[in-house]
């Protein structure tokens, strides 16, 4: 039996969370044979904590043979303390009124201090995945604390774009999802993100031959995409949750299986055109768990570049938003 992995999640009680737990006590996220023990974070209100006694009931009532541990706990630092994976899922909702500029600042301080403690306590293999919205620079500022852990350790989910990019593509192609492959998202996990369909292949061949429809691609499919999460939200009263639990652990198992090829938002240090210090989405190969390489051969046309160019605009302006946080 393998030694447990500790995963750490915040707003574990949350609809996320729900969605997310059940799924790594079961081996979806790490495999069959990885013991987990979870360390449940959540804000240091009574109901919220009541909550999170709720959810720990659960999931010793599912008797999940991998399942070695529940912690319970609203101290950061005892959340985080060994944890080998970080998934950071709590975040700050944007409220009525409320300017973007003002929910990048205040989730900026809630990240700053997440970045900080998990330098201090988590183990020293320690990855950060970054969930909780604007995830891209949550991430980027969270990171900006750390002095121990290496930048490359934390990442932001652009999968659930990508996923969500899959499926339109299979429905107007007519085929089975299986058969779309290498479809990546670039940028920030916003309206702004491209999915970039040019390199995506259908039945083996280029998206754009198997979909000839060229105004289609660049226009409703790019939109359908990046708004996607607004029109959930129309739908059912309520963000994604569900859907961005799943992709969390597509996520997190495709960092966790060697040469699996899929999108995250990694550090750019320029790839692509971005700017060096910003979080965008893109492609990358995993070379050991938990590591990767960008993948940087991919060329782009006039399109592609000036979705590019607009969604670096977004990241880079987020990034002055905050840039009295993170010095």
């Amino acid at each position: 039996m393998k030694a447990p992995l500790r995963v750490a999640v915040t707003g574990a009680a949350g609809q996320i969370g729900y969605a997310l737990l059940f799924r790594i006590a079961s081996g979806a996220m790490f495999g069959p044979d990885q013991p987990v023990i979870l360390q449940l974070i959540e804000a240091p209100i009574e109901k919220a904590m009541k909550a999170l006694e709720g959810v720990a009931m659960e999931l010793d009532d599912c008797a999940f043979p991998l399942l070695k541990g529940i912690v319970m706990t609203d101290d950061a630092h005892v959340g985080f303390k060994d944890a080998n994976w970080c998934l950071l899922i709590g975040a700050k909702p944007r409220g009525p009124g409320m300017e973007r500029a003002d929910l990048l600042k205040d989730n900026g301080r809630i990240f700053i201090g997440q970045g900080k403690i998990i330098d201090a306590v988590a183990a020293d293999d320690a990855r950060i995945a970054v969930v909780g919205n604007p995830a891209n620079t949550n991430c980027m500022i969270a990171a900006s604390q750390a002095k121990r852990l290496p930048s490359d350790r934390f990442t932001a989910m652009v999968r659930l774009d990508q996923n969500r990019a899959q499926t339109q593509l299979a429905k107007k192609a007519g085929v089975d999802l299986t058969a779309v492959k290498d479809i990546f998202i670039y940028g920030n996990h916003s309206p702004s993100m491209f999915p970039a369909f040019a390199h995506a292949t259908i039945d083996g061949k280029a998206a754009p031959d198997a979909i000839t429809d060229s105004a289609w691609l660049q226009g409703p499919f790019c939109e359908t995409v990046g708004k996607r999460g607004a029109a959930i939200i129309a739908a059912r009263g309520a963000s994604s949750a569900a859907s961005a639990a799943n992709a969390l652990v597509d996520h997190v198992r495709d960092l966790m299986t060697p040469g699996a090829i899929h999108s995250i938002a990694v550090k750019s240090n320029g790839a692509y055109g971005f700017d060096a210090n910003v979080w965008a989405g893109m492609p990358v190969r995993t070379t050991t768990p938990g590591a990767y390489e960008v993948i940087t051969g991919y060329a782009m046309d006039a399109f592609a570049q000036s979705k590019l160019a607009a969604t670096n605009k977004e990241l880079v302006e987020e990034r002055a938003f905050v840039a009295e946080l993170i010095g």
